[in-house]
C-alpha cells in the first residue's frame, strides 16, 4: 500500500497527515500540495504557490471528479446572546473553481427550544480546495437558543444556479457535490451557549 493515492482509484491523500492536516491538502497538476497560507507552509501568506509535498505530475487530471473530502466548523462556540458568524468549510480532494453562490445545511437538534431546525449557509468564500459557507445570526434571536446543538449532516451542497468546477480536469468537469455522513461528522458538533 503507497503513502499516497496517484489515481482515480486511489485518491489518497498522503497517510502521514492527521486528519486536519488533510482538509489543507489537495491534488492540482503538480501533485499533492498545501493550500497557501495554511499553517502547515509555515507562513500566512495566501497568495504564495501552494508548496508541493508530493510530485506526481498531471495528478490533478489523473483523479476522477473533485470529491468533498471533510467539512468543518471554523468556529469553536456560538453565543447566541451576542449572535455572530455560525461559519463552515467544506474541503474538496482537488482545486474546485466555484460561481455562484452555493449553499449548505447546518441541522439544529432544537435541544434548548430553538425555533430553526435548519440553518441554511451561504458560500462566503472559496480558496482552492476549499469553501467557506457562513450565516449571520442575530443577537438574542430565537433561531438558535442556549444548548441547542449544531451539526453538518449528510447533504448535497445546492449549487443555487451557480457551480462547483474541478479546475484541474481537462474537459468542463462538475465537482462532485455530496457530503457523506463521515466527511459531515468529521466537524463534530457545536453546542451553543448563551
Amino acid at each position: 500500500m503507497s503513502l499516497w493515492g496517484s489515481s482515480s482509484s486511489d485518491e489518497s491523500k498522503p497517510k502521514n497527515l492527521t486528519t486536519a492536516d488533510k482538509a489543507e491538502v489537495y491534488a492540482n497538476e503538480s501533485g499533492w500540495v498545501v493550500r497557501a497560507g495554511s499553517k502547515l507552509t509555515g507562513n500566512g501568506n495566501t497568495s504564495a504557490t501552494p508548496e508541493v509535498l508530493v510530485t506526481i505530475g498531471g495528478l490533478g487530471t489523473a483523479l476522477a471528479a473533485a470529491s468533498i473530502s471533510s467539512t468543518q466548523f471554523d468556529i469553536s462556540e456560538f453565543d447566541v446572546s451576542a449572535g455572530g458568524t455560525l461559519s463552515a468549510t467544506v474541503n474538496y480532494n482537488e482545486q474546485v473553481t466555484v460561481v455562484g453562490s452555493p449553499t449548505i445545511v447546518v441541522t439544529n437538534s432544537q435541544a434548548g427550544g430553538g425555533s430553526a431546525a435548519t440553518l441554511t449557509l451561504t458560500k462566503s468564500a472559496a480558496t482552492a480546495n476549499a469553501i467557506t459557507f457562513t450565516l449571520v445570526v442575530g443577537a438574542a434571536g430565537s433561531t438558535i437558543s442556549a444548548d441547542d446543538v449544531l451539526s453538518i449532516g449528510a447533504q448535497n451542497v445546492a449549487l443555487a444556479g451557480g457551480t462547483i468546477k474541478d479546475t484541474a480536469a481537462a474537459t468542463d468537469t462538475n465537482a462532485l457535490v455530496a457530503i457523506s455522513a463521515g466527511a459531515g461528522s468529521i466537524a463534530g458538533t457545536i453546542t451553543a451557549i448563551a
